[in-house]
C-alpha cells in the first residue's frame, strides 16, 4: 500500500469519529441542560419572543431535519453564531482573531521542549550515571510533577517581583524589549507589507515565553526522559557494536545511527503535545489573560454558550485526527521498516 492510499484510508476511518463528535454536540445542544431559547433571550423572555426565537433557530422542525442541517453546516464550516459571549457573532469570525494567539502560544510551547528537552535527554543518555545525567533526570521528574496552574501562578509571582529590580537581579519588564505587563494577548502585528518589525516581534516573543514555558513543561520533561531511555537502548544495540567493529567514528555512530533511531519513540510524544496544548491552553490562557481559543472555550462552557463551545470542540477534534495521521506518516519517514500493510 502506497503512502497516499494509506493516507486516504486513514481519512476514511476518521469519518465515523467526526460523525460521533457532531452527534454528541447536537445532542448536547438540543437535549442538554441549557435551553437554547433561554440562552439567547434570558430566562425572563415572554412567550411570543420565545416562540419567534424557536422558529428562528429551527427548533420547531423535525429532529431528523435539525440533525441533517446541523451536520451539513459543520461539514461546510458554517459553525453558527455565539449566543452569549460575543452576541450573534459568527464563530468563523471569532476564530479569525482568537486563533492566531493560540497558534502563537502553541508554536513556542512545542518549540521550547524540542530545543531543551530532547538535547538534554540525548546528553543524559550519552553520559549515563554522570553528574549531568543525575541533574537532568531529577530536574525532568520535578518539572513534570508541577501542575500547569500552580506553575503559572508561581512564575507570574516571581516575574512580578522583579519589577524595578528584584532579588533575581534583573527587571523582566525592561530586560530586552520593554513591556508594560507580563500578561495579555500578543499583538501579532509585527508583519506588514513593509516587512517585519523586529522590535514588535521581540516584544511578542517575550510576552509569550512564560506561558509557553508553562504549557510545554510536561512535554519538555517527557521528551527528556524518553530521549534518555531511547539513547541508552540504542547505544546498547547489536548494530551499534557492529558499527564500532567496522571502525566507524563515534561522531558518525552518534549522528547517523543513535540519534535517528532514538527519535522513533519521541514521534508520538511530540505529536501528542498538541493534545496537551488543547487542554492546557484552557488553563494557561485564562491565568495569563490571553484571549485565545482555550480561554474562549472555557468561558463558553461556564456561561452556556454551547454553539461556540461545540464549534471549538469540533475544531479541536479535526486537529487531533489530522495530527494522528501526520504521526503515522512521520513514522515511515524516520523508520523505513514501518509499512502500510495494516
Amino acid at each position: 500500500m502506497s503512502r497516499w492510499k494509506y493516507f486516504f484510508k486513514r481519512l476514511l476511518l476518521s469519518v465515523p469519529v467526526l460523525f460521533f463528535v457532531m452527534t454528541f454536540i447536537f445532542v448536547l445542544l438540543r437535549m442538554g441542560p441549557v435551553d437554547p431559547v433561554a440562552a439567547r433571550l434570558g430566562p425572563e423572555a415572554s412567550g411570543a419572543d420565545a416562540a419567534r426565537m424557536r422558529e428562528r433557530l429551527g427548533l420547531n422542525d423535525p429532529l431528523w431535519e435539525q440533525y441533517q442541517d446541523f451536520v451539513w453546516d459543520f461539514l461546510t464550516l458554517d459553525l453558527g453564531q455565539s449566543w452569549v459571549i460575543y452576541g450573534d457573532m459568527d464563530v468563523v469570525e471569532i476564530l479569525s482573531f482568537a486563533g492566531p494567539p493560540t497558534l502563537w502560544l502553541g508554536f513556542w510551547a512545542i518549540l521550547l521542549p524540542l530545543f531543551i528537552g530532547i538535547p538534554l535527554g540525548f546528553y543524559a543518555g550519552l553520559r549515563p550515571n554522570s553528574g549531568g545525567d543525575y541533574v537532568a533526570s531529577v530536574s525532568g521528574i520535578l518539572w513534570q510533577a508541577m501542575p500547569n496552574f500552580w506553575l503559572s501562578i508561581i512564575l507570574l509571582a516571581i516575574l512580578r517581583q522583579t519589577k524595578g529590580g528584584g532579588w533575581l537581579g534583573f527587571d523582566w519588564y525592561t530586560f530586552g524589549p520593554e513591556i508594560r505587563s507580563i500578561t495579555g494577548t500578543p499583538d501579532l502585528s509585527f508583519f506588514s507589507g513593509a516587512g517585519i518589525d523586529w522590535s514588535m516581534l521581540a516584544s511578542d516573543i517575550k510576552l509569550i515565553l512564560p506561558p509557553a514555558l508553562v504549557l510545554g513543561s510536561a512535554s519538555m520533561a517527557a521528551e527528556l526522559r524518553i530521549g534518555r531511555t531511547a539513547v541508552l537502548e540504542t547505544i546498547n544495540s547489536n548494530y551499534i557494536e557492529t558499527a564500532k567493529a567496522k571502525g566507524l567514528t563515534n561522531r558518525v555512530i552518534v549522528w547517523k545511527h543513535v540519534f535517528r533511531n532514538a527519535l522513533i519513540p519521541l514521534v508520538p510524544v511530540i505529536t501528542n503535545e498538541a493534545f496537551l496544548l488543547i487542554g492546557g491552553s484552557v488553563i494557561v490562557e485564562s491565568i495569563f489573560n490571553i484571549n485565545g481559543l482555550g480561554r474562549i472555550f472555557f468561558l463558553a462552557t461556564i456561561q452556556g454558550d454551547l454553539p461556540l463551545a461545540g464549534a471549538l470542540l469540533f475544531i479541536f477534534t479535526v486537529i487531533i485526527i489530522l495530527l494522528n495521521i501526520l504521526q503515522d506518516l512521520l513514522y515511515t519517514i524516520i523508520d523505513p521498516r514501518v509499512g502500510y500493510e495494516q
